[in-house]
């Protein structure tokens, strides 16, 4: 039998056939032994053969083959640095949820995520949500990182998953696809799948006031079908984004207005760090660059990796 894996709790797998049948799957231990070093083989979304069985009163299912995936989205293990851990597989587009404060998105985040998703060739929308609640000066901080981002070619839409602003819009771009939410704890990925769609009634948390950093509601992915014909993977909050996979050579490459610079650069090989006649640099000088992007980049090039937080719209050049 095929089906897709709607939910993951480490051990079991839900799976869904193409007639809606859910079947609750465990895999072979091969899986374990086949060089994978994610510390989850099967991820929510990928595409799965197994076969069932019945064990006492159920009727269960072995997966014993997963289907090439289109993309995928990964990070690095939170408690085991050498590991990696694939969020969701075979997606049409990520919305990455961002907000000011409460708890606050560092574009350095922001920018590893881009990058990830990047290489691994899966658009992303990124969503300013809360927009009801920041005074004007906030306001003016959206406008300008939407700015930025639309000139690099990301679409940005300014949301508020409680007033329901601009949901519609969300909404529309939804149908027919399989989505992801991501952020971090408490940036509102709940509260928008619950206004996208009402019954779903995920849970949601207040931020905590001790951390600003949001609690983790959400402890496994899981997918879920909506009305509307559409598929949301709800995932847990991310705190940090570390680079995985990804050479120093080719990390510029995920960074869309370097990779357009690239060929001007005097050397192919270019790093855009300290070389000649670098068209990268240049253009940095020449502000047609962002700042706050070369600054991620320098970041993820050198291997500063627990630099999540800094803000560094205080950086000055």
């Amino acid at each position: 039998m095929q089906g897709i894996v709607y939910k993951s709790t480490g051990s079991w797998y839900t799976v869904k056939t193409e007639d809606g049948t859910f079947y609750e799957c465990r895999i072979k231990g091969k899986f374990r032994i086949q060089g994978i070093k994610s510390t989850n083989p099967i991820a929510v979304g990928d595409v799965v053969r197994f076969e069932i069985e019945e064990l006492g009163d159920a009727t269960v299912g072995t997966i014993s083959t997963i289907e090439e995936r289109k993309n995928y989205i990964i990070r690095k293990s939170v408690n085991l640095s050498k590991q990696t851990h694939i969020i969701a597989a075979n997606l049409d587009q990520v919305f990455l949820l961002i907000t000011l404060n409460n708890p606050k998105t560092y574009p350095v985040f922001i920018d590893r995520f881009l990058a990830t998703a990047e290489a691994y060739d899966i658009p992303v929308v990124l969503l300013f949500n809360k927009v009801d609640t920041y005074n004007e000066e906030e306001l003016l901080e959206v406008k300008y990182l939407a700015v930025l981002y639309r000139s690099i070619g990301y679409e940005c839409i300014g949301i508020s998953a409680t007033t329901g602003k601009n949901v519609e819009k969300v909404k529309e771009l939804m149908i027919e696809k399989t989505s992801m939410f991501a952020g971090h704890s408490g940036a509102g990925k709940s509260t928008l799948v619950n206004a996208l769609e009402i019954t779903l009634e995920l849970k949601t948390k207040e931020i905590s006031e001790q951390h600003l950093q949001g609690q983790h509601t959400t402890t496994f992915a899981e997918m879920y079908d909506l009305s509307f014909d559409a598929r949301i993977i709800d995932t847990p909050g991310i705190k940090g984004f570390g680079i995985v996979d990804m050479e120093k050579e080719e990390i510029g490459d995920y960074f869309r207005e370097f990779f357009k610079l690239k060929i001007n650069c005097k050397f192919n090989n270019c790093l855009h760090l300290d070389e000649p006649k670098c068209a990268v640099k240049e253009a940095l000088d020449n502000d047609e660059v962002a700042w706050s992007r070369y600054k991620s980049y320098v970041q993820m090039v050198t291997g500063e990796e627990e630099n999540y937080r800094i803000d560094i719209h205080n950086i000055k050049k």
